[in-house]
C-alpha cells in the first residue's frame, strides 16, 4: 500500500526507539504574537522555552490562509485543492454534508498507526461533522473535541437574523457527550488541556509511541478562556487567549518531563493561518469584546487570515523541539510549510509514505537537525482552498497575483513584486524595475495551476538567477 521514501532516520542518541510526536496547531495566531517572534505585549514564556530548547523557523508558511484547508493539507501533505479527488474542501459549517473523504485521502494518523502508534486529536476538527468524516475514520484512535469552529453556534442568529445553528456538540470519538452553550465554551480550553495530558500518560502507561494532534480553540474568535484567567494580558481578550494557550504548552512540557520522555518526543508548535486583522461587526454583535479586533496592533507582515496573497495570511510561527536530536536555540530561515510535516513525521517514525498520490511536502529533518543547510524549497505557492493562485514566493522574491479582493484590500488588477529581504511588509512594489522576474514567476504560476488542475507535481526548477 505504501512506498518507502526515507533513508537515515535520526533518533535520540542511544535509544533506538520510535519518537512520540506532538503537534500543537494554534488557530489565528500571528507571526509576532509570541515572545520569541517579537511580541511586546503578550508573554509566552513556555513557547519561548520550547524555542530555546529547539529551533525556530522564520520562513514557515501555513498551507492556506484559512483553518479548515490548512488542517486538511497538514494531515495529508497535499494542497487542499487536490483533496477529495480534486473537489477540494470548502469551509464547513453545521449545515455541511461533506468533509475530508476517508475513501480517497490518507492521513499522517493512518501512517503512524500502521507503525504501532496510538493516535489522538483533542480540540477543533473542522473537517466534517458527519460520522464518516470524523477523526476516528481518519486513523485517530481517540477524539475529544468539537467538529467545527466554535463561532458557529446559535448565537450567530443574533448577528445575522438568518442562521439557525444548534449548540456546539462536544464529541468523544463518535458520540456527542453534550452540547455547549456560550458559558460551556469558556471551559473547553481547560478540559482539552487536561485531556491532552491524560492522553500522554495513558500512552506511556501502555508503553506505546503516540501521536497527539492538539488543536486548541481559544485563539480563534470568540477568545474565551476559563473563569479566573481573564484580564491577565495587556493585549485584551486575545492576549488572554494566547497566554492561556502558552500555559497549556507549559503543562504539556511538564508532563513530558515528569514522565521522562522529553528526549523521545518531537514537539511542533505552529499556527493554522495568520491573525484576524479586520473587524467583523457580525462577530462583535455576537461576542462583544471577545471578538473585537485591535486594528491598531502593529504587525510584522501585511494582511491577515483568509487570504494567501500577502505574508500576513500565511507566514506563521513554527517552533520544533526534540532534545538530543534538534540543536537548541537555533533559527532556520529556509522556506518551509505545514505541507512538510507529514513527510517529516513519517521519516522520524520510519514509516513509508503513501504511494499513488502526489505529496507537496518534503522531509524537514535534515534542516531541523542541522545535517543540511541548503533550503529544501525554492518555491512556495499561495493557493486559496478553491485552487485560485494568489501568490508565488521564490527565494526572497514575492509575486502577488491578480485575482479577487481579499479581506481589507481591493481586488488586485496588476501583478505586484516584492523583495522580502528588504521589504518584509510588502510596501514597495518593484515589478516595474524587474519585469523579467515577474515574467518568470508568472511562468512558475502557470505551471503550478496546471499541477493542481492535472494533479501533478509542483514546479521546482531553479531558472531564475
Amino acid at each position: 500500500m505504501f512506498l518507502a521514501a526515507f533513508s537515515a532516520i535520526p533518533q535520540p542518541a542511544g535509544t533506538g526507539i520510535l519518537p512520540n510526536i506532538i503537534h500543537i496547531l494554534a488557530d489565528d495566531i500571528g507571526y509576532d504574537d509570541i515572545g520569541c517572534y517579537g511580541a511586546k505585549d503578550i508573554q509566552t514564556p513556555y513557547l519561548d522555552q520550547l524555542a530555546s530548547e529547539g529551533a525556530r523557523f522564520t520562513g514557515f508558511y501555513a498551507p492556506h490562509g484559512s483553518g479548515a484547508a490548512t488542517r486538511a493539507a497538514i494531515l495529508t501533505g497535499r494542497y487542499a485543492p487536490r483533496l477529495n479527488n480534486g473537489k477540494g474542501l470548502p469551509m464547513l459549517t453545521p449545515d455541511s454534508q461533506t468533509g475530508l473523504n476517508p475513501a480517497s485521502e490518507i492521513t499522517i494518523a493512518q501512517l503512524l498507526r500502521s507503525k504501532g502508534y496510538t493516535t489522538g486529536i483533542i480540540g477543533s476538527w473542522q473537517l466534517g461533522h458527519r460520522t464518516r468524516f470524523l477523526p476516528v475514520n481518519h486513523g485517530f484512535d481517540h477524539f475529544l473535541g468539537i467538529p467545527y469552529s466554535h463561532d458557529l453556534g446559535p448565537e450567530r442568529a443574533a448577528g445575522t437574523g438568518s442562521l439557525e445553528y444548534p449548540e456546539i456538540p462536544l464529541i468523544r470519538d463518535t458520540l456527542t457527550t453534550e452540547h455547549c452553550n456560550l458559558q460551556d465554551l469558556a471551559g473547553l480550553p481547560a478540559l482539552f488541556r487536561r485531556e491532552a495530558c491524560r492522553f500522554i500518560r495513558d500512552a506511556v502507561r501502555e508503553n506505546k509511541p503516540f501521536y497527539l494532534y492538539y488543536s486548541p480553540i481559544e485563539t480563534h474568535i470568540p477568545w474565551f478562556v476559563p473563569p479566573g484567567f481573564e484580564g491577565e494580558s495587556t493585549a485584551g481578550p486575545y492576549g488572554d487567549a494566547v497566554g492561556f494557550l502558552d500555559q497549556t504548552v507549559g503543562a504539556i512540557l511538564a508532563t513530558l518531563k515528569e514522565l521522562g520522555i522529553e528526549q523521545t518526543t518531537l514537539v511542533v508548535f505552529s499556527s493554522a493561518n495568520g491573525p484576524q486583522t479586520v473587524r467583523n461587526k457580525e462577530l462583535e454583535a455576537c461576542y462583544g469584546n471577545f471578538a473585537r479586533v485591535d486594528t491598531s496592533r502593529t504587525r510584522s507582515f501585511r494582511g491577515g487570515r483568509d487570504q494567501s496573497r500577502y505574508e500576513g495570511g500565511m507566514r506563521i510561527p513554527c517552533i520544533v523541539s526534540w532534545p538530543g536530536t534538534i540543536p537548541g536555540n537555533t533559527t532556520i530561515g529556509a522556506i518551509a510549510s505545514g505541507l512538510d510535516l507529514l513527510p517529516t513525521w513519517a521519516a522520524a517514525a520510519g514509516v513509508s509514505l503513501p504511494a499513488g498520490r502526489i505529496l507537496d511536502g518534503k522531509d524537514l529533518l535534515p534542516l531541523m537537525t542541522g545535517r543540511q543547510k541548503e533550503p529544501l524549497h525554492l518555491l512556495y505557492f499561495g493557493f486559496e482552498p478553491d485552487g485560485m493562485l494568489m501568490s508565488i514566493r521564490y527565494k526572497n522574491w514575492k509575486l502577488a497575483v491578480p485575482s479577487g479582493s481579499v479581506p481589507g484590500a481591493q481586488a488586485l488588477g496588476e501583478f505586484e513584486l516584492y523583495q522580502l529581504d528588504m521589504d518584509p511588509q510588502e510596501r514597495s512594489d518593484v515589478s516595474a524595475r524587474f519585469p523579467e522576474i515577474v515574467d518568470q514567476l508568472r511562468q512558475f504560476g502557470e505551471k503550478a495551476k496546471t499541477a493542481i488542475r492535472e494533479n501533478t507535481k509542483m514546479p521546482q526548477k531553479n531558472f531564475i538567477e
